[in-house]
């Protein structure tokens, strides 16, 4: 058996962001490694883990892609990462790195701390952690403090963090490398706005690099050799010195979708939904009449994607949607009401 121990890249980012794709480009690009694949998902339907696996080929087999959906992985480290974690590295032949891709609410310094246990220690070392974030959402300050509602009772000094704000803090304070995706929507100013804010919040001097539609040379992002499990101390968190935590401030529904005529109006109604009420996310496969192939809907906010990606096969003609929100913002009747 090989001592040398097997390299992780955990890809973080806010929902949305482009993990996926990030690991969709990394697994046509491998550079000759065999890869690995965990694929976290805050939702039951798993369609982060779909896109995956139609990208699996020899350097990466689809029984080297593994999915763990409804609930963050940050969350349920000794219950279902470690396992899955082991279970990966008991592949024959052993992969030669590991991708793990995490919820977009995922905190990543729990999993940083995982990678220290005794069991994982002397195998597996965290090549570096890569933090991918909305170049157009970072510049618009959709992630900033709200200055205007400090804590309670207003005191001095008092806490203005926002559920979103932590959340993208704790992310970019455990990265070595940021990518900011969507550059070409943010333009070139909106780039340098958002370079400015991250830089603003990172704890310790980082890289920060635009793509587009997740490509990069993949020897930037594989190859860092952080060994970031050893550098705890440099990735502070919000959660730091609380045994544990969980994200209570935000919500999941699952709201299945008859079979449509036009997507164009469907992705009219998931933009209006995004704008009335607060909808961070939403994405799922509807059947559309006289079409063989699912339409996979997209949407970040009131930016609404869709494209047919392969046919439905065995499986039901059954659409739904993962819907992800602020739990204050997330009326699951009138979802339902509205894309019924």
């Amino acid at each position: 058996m090989s001592l040398e121990k097997v390299p992780v890249t955990i890809v973080t980012g806010f929902l949305g962001a482009g993990k996926t794709t990030l690991i969709r480009h990394l697994m046509r690009n491998p550079q000759g490694r065999r890869l690995a694949v965990l694929v976290n998902e805050f939702g039951d339907v798993g369609v982060d883990g779909d896109l995956i696996r139609a990208c699996a080929d020899a350097d990466c087999p689809e029984s080297n892609i593994v999915e763990l959906t409804n609930g963050c992985i940050c969350c349920t480290v000794a219950d279902e990462f470690i396992p899955t974690i082991e279970k990966l590295m008991a592949l024959e032949p052993r992969p030669d790195h590991i991708l793990i891709e995490t919820s977009g609410l995922a905190l990543p310094k729990p999993l940083l701390k995982a990678f220290d246990w005794p069991g994982l220690r002397s195998r597996i070392t965290i090549d570096g952690v890569v933090a991918v974030a909305d170049a157009e959402a970072v510049a618009a300050g959709r992630f900033a403090p709200d200055e205007e509602n400090p804590g309670e009772a207003g005191e001095a000094g008092a806490d203005h963090e926002t559920p979103l704000s932590e959340v993208f803090e704790d992310q970019i304070a455990c990265a070595d490398l940021v990518l900011l995706s969507k550059a070409d929507l943010a333009g070139e100013e909106g780039v340098a706005a958002a370079r400015q804010i991250i830089l603003a919040e990172a704890p310790r001097p980082l890289s920060i690099l635009p793509i587009h539609e997740g490509e990069i040379d993949p020897r930037v992002v594989l190859g860092i050799g952080a060994a970031a499990e050893a550098d705890l101390a440099a990735r502070p968190s919000h959660h730091d010195g609380e045994d544990e935590h969980d994200h209570e401030d935000f919500d999941t529904a699952i709201i299945e979708i008859p079979e449509q005529k036009d997507p164009q109006a469907l992705a009219a109604k998931v933009e209006a939904l995004a704008r009335t009420q607060k909808i961070l996310r939403v994405k799922g496969h509807v059947a559309v009449e006289g079409k063989p192939l699912r339409l996979l809907i997209q949407a970040v906010g009131p930016r609404v994607r869709h494209q047919f990606d392969r046919p439905w096969g065995a499986s039901p003609r059954q659409g739904r949607l993962v819907v992800i929100a602020e739990k204050a913002d997330l009326d699951v009747d009138a979802l339902r009401a509205a894309l019924a």
